[in-house]
């Protein structure tokens, strides 16, 4: 299993689905629970924030790999997607 790091904005409506199909996909997917998620309110530690490459939130690395990154226009249904593919592969051995 691989760590997971989350930067997210309080304030972001891309990062509250994100949050949204986390929970759903934990739900959906129990395993995923055991996986360690480190999130990060990137305006509440910019000095961490500001060590990684990455431009929108939320943004998902999984063992220092970007994994995903949001863009304007994603719907619900293609963020719980991306938010899916980065549990699985830090459900990898």
């Amino acid at each position: 299993m691989k760590a997971v790091l989350m930067f997210y904005l309080d304030d972001c409506g891309y990062c509250h689905k994100a949050h949204r199909a986390m929970d759903e996909l934990y739900e959906e997917k129990p395993a995923y629970r055991a996986i360690p998620i480190e999130k990060i309110e990137e305006s509440r530690d910019p000095e961490t924030a500001d060590r990684y490459d990455y431009y929108a939130v939320p943004t998902f690395y999984v063992d220092g790999e970007k994994r995903f990154e949001a863009h304007i226009g994603m719907t619900y249904e293609m963020i719980r997607d991306a938010v899916r593919e980065v549990l699985d592969y830090a459900l990898e051995a």
